[in-house]
């Protein structure tokens, strides 16, 4: 391979997209006003030190005699929740479900009786009672942070009740309490676990980073990558498009009768699809975070998550490029790709309240894996919680380029 030709045929492509002046509205200057409005919205230039996020409305219904039920309430309820949720609680489950459906309320939960009971006396968590989430699909987003505090306290009483009946299970094989006194300790032990709880929160709003500031979440990290990487697709499926507009222009052809070899043009208008999709992430999210003041936390986190975003999304532009007979076919599949890549993998608004299918397929677009690696990294998350996203998004890319030069290769394209 002759990595100097690679480079050039690579810098060409990167020239004439950022000279199209349709192209740069769409790379550039949209996201650019979407991100401007998505600011408007939230009060950024208000001089709103909101991040978007508060006072969200949950009405709790507790069936629960327990102690357990109580818990869940003073969660919700607890100091460090009180600028983000506005819990009110209700009696009748059927009410509860109406303020949801009336659009009154972000989610409702609803803990049903014999919760804590079941807790304490059941060995398997399948028969525990299950707590309710009925949430709002009008409210998304909030529902989702609602959602999280539930998860949480969840997880926290089910780690509570694999302990104490490990505790129980101990005691009884070392002899040193009889099958008639488990019931005992185990409420003992519930008790426990709720005082715990009760005195220190498992919920945190504020994400410590190491010999860092505390970073609170903003829904603009959420939404400014989302605006990226949808508009990420148009590019790369617009490069994509040159290959096509080079083979019907007769200029590919006389760059493969030139003494170059197909792995190196092929490579090139690659590597100028990557290099376009780099700049293009650089300069929106550099850009939305000096003007909204974001933060990501891992400087080095954020560079790479850039370019394994870039390397994935390029393999679906060159992939079209294959499939496609005609620079106008590859333009309309890729503005249809960007939409449908945009709602599958989370741009517009939290997955979580979509059947769990969703949340699968999701996985095959850039979108899904970039915006989550974003958001963990908002959240104070570091580089070796985002290895994950990364890997698959270097997958993706590879994958998807080895099939596009195959195709390529197949229909002729890059055969002098």
């Amino acid at each position: 391979m002759n990595l100097k030709k690679l480079f050039l045929i690579a810098l060409k492509d990167v020239r004439l997209i950022f000279r199209d002046p349709s192209a740069l509205v769409l790379m550039l200057i949209a996201p650019f006003v979407l991100s401007l409005g998505m600011g408007a919205l939230t009060g950024r230039f208000s001089g709103s030190s909101s991040t978007g996020i508060s006072d969200i409305h949950v009405v709790i219904v507790n069936q629960d005699s327990g102690a357990l039920g109580q818990i869940l309430i003073d969660v919700f309820q607890s100091q460090e929740l009180e600028d983000l949720v506005e819990p009110f609680v209700e009696e009748d489950p059927e009410i509860a479900r109406g303020h949801v459906d009336n659009d009154e309320v972000a989610a409702a939960v609803i803990i049903p009786e014999g919760f804590s009971e079941g807790v304490i006396s059941n060995t398997n968590s399948k028969e525990v009672p299950r707590i309710e989430f009925y949430g709002n699909p009008t409210q998304p987003t909030s529902a989702g942070v609602l959602r999280s505090i539930l998860d949480q306290f969840i997880n926290e009483v089910e780690v509570g009740r694999v302990q104490s009946h490990v505790i129980i299970q101990q005691l009884m094989t070392n002899r040193l309490i009889s099958p008639d006194q488990a019931g005992t300790i185990a409420e003992e032990l519930s008790q426990d676990l709720g005082q715990r709880d009760t005195s220190s929160s498992a919920i945190t709003i504020v994400s410590e980073v190491d010999n860092a500031e505390a970073i609170k979440f903003d829904i603009l990290n959420y939404m400014a990558p989302g605006m990226a990487i949808m508009f990420l697709m148009f590019t790369v499926t617009y490069g994509g498009r040159s290959l096509l507009v080079e083979n019907r222009n007769g200029t590919l052809p006389r760059l493969l009768v030139a003494p170059t070899s197909a792995i190196n043009v092929l490579g090139g208008k690659g590597f100028g699809i990557f290099l376009t999709g780099i700049a293009q992430l650089a300069i929106l999210i550099g850009g939305t975070s000096i003007l909204f003041r974001l933060q990501w936390g891992d400087p080095l986190g954020v560079v790479l998550l850039i370019l394994a975003a870039a390397f994935g999304a390029t393999g679906w532009g060159i992939l079209l490029a294959s499939l496609l007979k005609t620079p106008g076919q590859v333009a309309v599949t890729g503005s249809a790709i960007m939409l449908l890549f945009g709602i599958l993998g989370g741009s517009f608004f939290d997955l979580s309240m979509l059947p769990d299918w969703i949340q699968v397929v999701n996985k095959i677009t850039p979108n899904a894996w970039a915006i989550d690696g974003f958001y963990i990294l908002s959240v104070g998350g570091r580089l070796s919680g985002i290895i994950e996203h990364i890997i698959a998004l270097l997958i993706m890319g590879l994958v998807l380029f080895i099939t596009a030069a195959f195709l390529i290769r197949y229909r002729g394209l890059a055969q002098k």
